[in-house]
């Protein structure tokens, strides 16, 4: 079979059972045959016989006469689409879980990530102000109806939720991670805040100077796991070795948020859109390309985990600075 039949063919696989399995396994069980054999089929080192692609496509209900039609420019992505999308909290996180799932069940899995305004894994070192960040999405955005007469109250989210988060939280930190951040990190996320305070659309005026205050221990957090190159849960001591955590500074400006994820048994590219969704591919041109440019921004970015002390305290200084400015304006707002 043609490589580029049999690679375009993976990746509707992949895109198929993403949230629910990974490939080894799948092939595995719909060819019979062992998982080395598996993977060997997945990294194109072996081809598919004809009868394995036949049971492959009547599986997953795929037309062969398709798998030929995309052109050398075209890539596939996964996503969720709005129209049949039932959004919620706790789906969501769901979502954010299965992938990690599936990506620390590999070998030597590891990440690389460009963050454009907001670290959302960090985020949930706070559930306060990840309950915010995907409200705002919910009504502001995406303007889902149950939410449009609503005032932003202070609630706990659900049992599940909660849970799902940390259960997140703990998978992320054990990953190691390189992610690089820009000057404008948190602002976008604190005018958020500003709007929903300023438009009066918290039932208590005074909560989002506690949001703003979790801002800042957030940032706290995150300037402490720099220092150490070590990623650690908020309130948990940080350990002793694992959990790499190399933080990069980008002078200019993070264009989107990129997270690119590899292991021994498989890689791929997210790319987050309409703000909180995400596209998800694995055709490995587009990720090879992708991971370039990755490769690129970090060569002109700054590492200020572990050394470049005076940089790191630069950075987390002025975004100290920019958490008073905003918490200071909504003060102002709330005196009259």
């Amino acid at each position: 079979m043609r490589q580029d039949i049999q690679t375009t063919l993976l990746n509707i696989v992949k895109h198929k059972i993403a949230k629910e399995d990974n490939i080894g396994n799948v092939l595995s069980e719909i060819l019979s045959i062992s998982i080395d054999a598996a993977y060997r089929r997945n990294r194109n080192e072996t081809p598919f016989t004809i009868d394995e692609v036949s049971k492959i496509c009547k599986h997953f209900n795929i037309s062969f006469d398709n798998l030929s039609e995309l052109k050398e420019n075209q890539v596939l992505f996964e996503y969720s689409p709005l129209y049949n999308y039932d959004f919620s909290f706790d789906s969501y996180l769901d979502g954010l879980l299965a992938a990690l799932k599936g990506l620390g069940d590999c070998t030597n899995p590891s990440i690389t990530l460009t963050a454009n305004n907001i670290a959302l894994f960090q985020l949930l070192n706070f559930p306060h102000l990840t309950r915010f960040r995907l409200y705002y999405w919910a009504k502001t955005h995406l303007q889902i109806e149950e939410y449009q007469n609503e005032l932003f109250q202070e609630e706990k989210l659900t049992e599940h939720a909660y849970s799902v988060g940390y259960e997140i939280l703990q998978r992320y930190v054990r990953i190691p991670t390189v992610e690089c951040y820009d000057p404008e990190f948190l602002k976008g996320f604190m005018r958020q805040i500003q709007y929903y305070s300023s438009a009066h659309l918290f039932k208590d005026p005074a909560y989002p100077l506690q949001l703003m205050d979790e801002i800042k221990m957030m940032a706290d957090h995150m300037k402490e796991q720099a220092t150490l190159g070590k990623k650690f849960i908020y309130r948990q001591q940080p350990p002793v070795d694992g959990n790499g955590y190399d933080v990069y500074l980008n002078d200019t400006i993070n264009a989107d948020n990129t997270f690119y994820y590899t292991s021994k048994e498989q890689n791929g590219i997210y790319l987050v859109h309409n703000h909180l969704n995400f596209l998800h591919t694995s055709d490995p041109t587009y990720v090879k390309e992708s991971k370039l440019i990755l490769d690129k921004q970090l060569a002109n970015s700054s590492l200020i985990s572990k050394v470049n002390e005076k940089e790191r305290n630069s950075f987390f200084h002025k975004l100290d600075n920019t958490i008073a400015l905003f918490r200071k304006k909504i003060e102002a707002d709330l005196e009259f």
